[in-house]
């Protein structure tokens, strides 16, 4: 097809595919092939006249009788089980064939029963009268509404143009002799006459409503129109003195009326069928409508016609017009008069009236800004509206005559002819509208995003379009920003998982080159937080912009997060297993070094950023998930083995990872189950070997017996709510054991690690440790806080006034590992502390090299002119004793004197309360408290 307008003249309309119409079709089927044979049958019988002279009078009263009934149930039955507004005419129908069993019967019973003549006026006269006048009715009912009071008046006038010329005729052929027939009575006569008048007057309304049904349950209306017709066609005949001075029951007259009734039984049940909703059901009935306009419109001319034709029959035959025909000629001629008149009113208002819409659409079509095309069956545009130099750039005269293909894009094109054959193929009814969005050409040369609403009209279809050309582009850029990083404009996660997982499920599943690695910026978030959010950003920006040109076309490069990056690298299935590792691995190096690289942020500001870089290759069968999984336990494996590096990832990773979240698990009901122990390390006075102090420490003992340094459990675990409780445990415990042992003599003070967060946590309450201290009684001076090195952003004024007031209720300060991180030095200017304890890494190498000796000397002699006390902390060897005391250091704890103890050892250890030094005797010192309170040494203020 090379247009849309091929598709329109040859597309056909498909089957409905409907079972329960189907099974309606050919149950409607069987039913008319059983009223065919019925009435066939009754035909027969009367022609060969019955085999007897009783069966044929039998069947022509009774037989006829029971058709009557059967119809009048069938009337009553359909109308009883439908509640719709044509109910009343079935039962007008039900009462009028009851009425002529009725006089059938009592035909029959003068005939077969009583065996005599029927009377010329009896009872079956009465109801065979009362048969036409609800029949009528009827009609009236089933007939579609006038909606003016013209249209009410011309119904009536057409019903008598058509009866009055059908009386004329009548009464010129056959009804005037019978009239004046000698010896008849009055009555007689009379009821001679009503039975043709009563046809007529059915006749009549038979053919003026026959123009003017409704359209509901359009067949059985039909049908029973039908069956009312032969019913007076039969009447007509009997009427007729040829035929009625010969009749006798059961002749073939009578088949007219049993088809008739049985006809009417049927037709509200075996013709009535599902709503017509295809076009091919529809065809028909459109095709039909003119015919059926042109013979309603004729309808007035040829009553006209056969009112004259009855006048010159009188006129030829030599006979002298009766005054009856002339009457009534004048009659039907006054009638056709006033009704032309009325019609032309009529035509002259509804010609008014069509000017006004046809303005009025004009006007909304005009002003549309939409453009409407209509396309005819070939695809050539017939109409287009003004509106298409707006939207389009072309004018609507330069468009109509031109091809609807040639305007849509080609490759465009495919889909619009496709979707209009779909469209045709439906059901108006379940899809009278559908929606076609392509590219169409403007008269500027470039293509404009159309959307159109398309209709069928007369074969053809209506295009309602506007441009949507900007709407297609934002939902383009929504699409793009919902994929890409806003900073970077690099691919996000979700768009880097889809891409992953594409390379995975297409022609590249079974490569095994394909690779994805993880990278994470090391030093990153000491850069936001030294220059500032902005400068953290630049270098994110230059940092994705290196990563973008490092890949390859086909590969792609994300950011994930914060200063996570990702790249998928593509396998070109070429190369060995082994090959194509050496080369990403080569391909990650360079990248970590292209990354490493110098930046210049914030207006030229060097900051240099570290690279670890994860790398995981794509197995058969694995999923994106659990490769985006590989690489980031390889990129984390790099961190912990010192960053700035390149890792493979290994299935043991996923061993260790699936281990220590095992571990923490078990970590968040260790303390419930008391499967924590409080341990304490001795802190020995260098100058007389005795002990100052008692450091506590938290040891789990797992169920399997394992034991757990604080440095390993709290390794596998991020619960700060965990951390926190252990914490609070820690606290509570030492200061209680603390208290214990004061109690019996041992007055060590107990030292315990709190970091600074811990102490201006919100969630622990600001007097936890006083009330603990007031609870248990524990001496002034017996509690030493041991502050881990502080972070930057620290608020120090908050820090400061908590220890002030923990130092007036006699707990003193140590700063915890001095030497090891970044803030010693604000700490030691602005903290008021007692204690400094060294560092485990300046404490190591201090016997080995001369430089370490010459900081651990400095940081010494720093804390003596402040008067504060130093504790060397991981001395386990005697020459770090040595040393360190050779240097001033005053205190030590490690392995060279004890490990840490349980409560039963450690107070075996007081009552000894001396550790031998190496190198040198002990000196007994009296009964000076272990520590000296920085309150007898004076601290320069901040």
């Amino acid at each position: 097809m090379s247009t849309p307008g091929a598709v329109i003249a040859r597309s056909s309309v498909g089957e409905s595919g409907n079972p329960d119409r189907d099974r309606q079709g050919i149950g409607s089927v069987v039913a008319q092939i059983a009223l065919g044979l019925v009435c066939a049958g009754y035909t027969t019988g009367a022609s060969l006249g019955w085999g007897s002279p009783e069966l044929a009078l039998f069947m022509g009263d009774f037989g006829l009788s029971a058709a009557a009934l059967t119809a009048a149930v069938s009337c009553f039955l359909y109308a009883r089980a439908h509640r719709g507004g044509d109910r009343p005419a079935w039962l007008l129908f039900a009462f009028s064939s009851f009425m002529a069993a009725a006089g059938n019967g009592v035909w029959g019973w003068y005939e077969v029963v009583l065996r005599v003549p029927v009377p010329d006026s009896s009872v079956a006269d009465l109801f065979f009268l009362l048969f036409a006048p609800p029949a009528v009715v009827g009609l009236l009912v089933l007939a579609k509404k006038p909606v003016t009071r013209a249209g009410w008046v011309c119904l009536g006038l057409d019903a008598w143009l058509i009866g009055g010329s059908l009386l004329t005729l009548s009464w010129s052929l056959a009804l005037a002799r019978a009239a004046h027939v000698e010896g008849e009575s009055v009555a007689q006569s009379a009821l001679a006459l009503a039975y043709p008048l009563l046809d007529i007057v059915l006749v009549s309304m038979v053919l003026a409503l026959h123009f003017r049904r409704s359209q509901a349950n359009r067949s059985a209306t039909n049908t029973a129109i039908a069956a009312l017709a032969l019913t007076v066609l039969c009447d007509a005949l009997f009427t007729s003195p040829l035929l009625r001075e010969n009749y006798a029951s059961g002749q073939l007259l009578d088949a007219g009326w049993f088809a008739g009734s049985l006809l009417l039984a049927y037709a509200p049940w075996g013709v009535r069928r599902l709503p017509d909703t295809t076009a091919a059901a529809r065809g028909p009935w459109l095709h039909s409508r003119p015919v059926a306009g042109s013979l309603a419109a004729l309808t007035p001319y040829l009553a006209a016609a056969v009112c004259t034709l009855g006048i010159l029959y009188n006129v030829v035959e030599g006979r002298r017009v009766d005054r009856v025909v002339v009457l009534t000629g004048c009659a039907v001629v006054l009638a056709l008069v006033v009704r032309q008149g009325i019609m032309l009113l009529d035509n002259i208002a509804l010609t008014h009236e069509l000017a006004q819409k046809e303005n009025h659409f004009r006007s909304l079509v005009q002003g549309s800004s939409d453009v409407i095309m209509i396309a005819a069956p070939s695809g050539v545009l017939r109409y287009v509206s003004p509106a298409a130099a707006g939207v389009y750039g072309r004018d609507a005269e330069e468009l109509i005559g031109t091809e609807l293909a040639g305007l849509i894009h080609p490759e465009d094109l495919g889909a619009v002819v496709h979707e209009v054959r779909r469209f045709l193929a439906a059901s108006p009814v379940d899809e009278p509208t559908t929606r076609i969005e392509c590219r169409f050409r403007s008269g500027r040369g470039d293509w404009l995003n159309v959307e159109s609403t398309v209709n069928r009209h007369q074969g053809g279809l209506i295009f309602n379009s506007r441009d949507v050309t900007e709407r297609v582009r934002l939902q383009a850029q929504l699409q793009h920003n919902a994929e890409h990083d806003p900073l970077t404009d690099l691919p996000n996660r979700a768009l880097f998982t889809r891409r992953v997982r594409q390379a995975l499920t297409g022609r590249r599943a079974s490569d095994a080159g394909t690779a994805v690695l993880f990278i994470d910026l090391d030093g990153f978030k000491a850069v936001n937080d030294r220059l500032g959010h902005q400068a953290g950003d630049d270098l994110l920006v230059q940092a994705a912009r290196r990563l973008q040109e490092s890949v390859r076309a086909g590969d792609t490069a994300a950011r994930l997060g914060g200063d996570e990056f990702a790249a998928l690298i593509l396998g070109d299935g070429g190369r060995e297993q082994a090959a194509r590792e050496c080369q990403v691995q080569e391909i990650a190096d360079r990248l970590r070094i292209t990354l490493s690289q110098p930046y210049q942020v914030d207006g030229g500001t060097e900051v240099r950023v570290a690279a670890s870089i994860g790398v995981a290759f794509a197995e058969p069968g694995i999923e994106a998930g659990d490769l985006l999984r590989n690489a980031d336990l390889a990129m984390y494996r790099a961190k912990a083995a010192g960053k700035d590096r390149v890792e493979l990832y290994a299935p043991q990773m996923q061993a260790e990872v699936v281990r220590r979240t095992e571990l923490a698990a078990r970590l968040r009901t260790a303390l419930h189950d008391g499967e924590f122990a409080l341990l304490h390390q001795p802190v020995v006075d260098l100058a007389t070997g005795r002990i100052a102090a008692v450091s506590a420490q938290a040891r789990w003992r797992s169920t399997q017996g394992i034991l757990f340094t604080p440095a390993e459990y709290l390794r596998v675990t991020d619960d700060g709510e965990r951390t926190a409780e252990l914490g609070r445990w820690l606290l509570e415990e030492a200061v209680e054991q603390a208290a214990e042992r004061a109690g019996i003599g041992h007055r060590a003070p107990v030292c315990i690690r709190l970091s600074a967060g811990r102490l201006l946590d919100r969630s622990m309450p600001f007097g936890s440790i006083e009330s603990l201290l007031t609870r248990h009684g524990l001496p002034s001076g017996s509690l030493i806080i041991e502050l881990a090195d502080s972070d930057h952003r620290t608020p120090f004024d908050e820090l400061e006034q908590r220890l002030a007031t923990l130092r007036r209720l006699g707990v003193r300060i140590a700063l915890d590992g001095f030497g090891s991180g970044q803030v010693a030095i604000d700490a030691l200017r602005r903290l008021p502390a007692d204690i400094l304890k060294l560092d485990r890494g300046l404490v190591e190498g201090v016997v080995e090299s001369a430089r370490l000796r010459k900081i651990t000397r400095g940081v010494l002699r720093i804390a003596g002119e402040l008067g504060m006390q130093t504790v060397a902390e991981g001395v386990d060897v005697p020459e770090q004793v040595l040393a360190l005391r050779a240097m001033g250091c005053s205190h030590a704890q490690g392995m060279a004197f004890s490990g840490p103890l349980d409560e039963y050892r450690l107070r075996r250890a007081l009552v000894r309360d001396e550790y031998p030094l190496p190198g040198a005797m002990p000196v007994r010192v009296g009964n000076r408290p272990p520590f000296r309170s920085h309150s007898e040494t004076h601290v320069p203020p901040a």
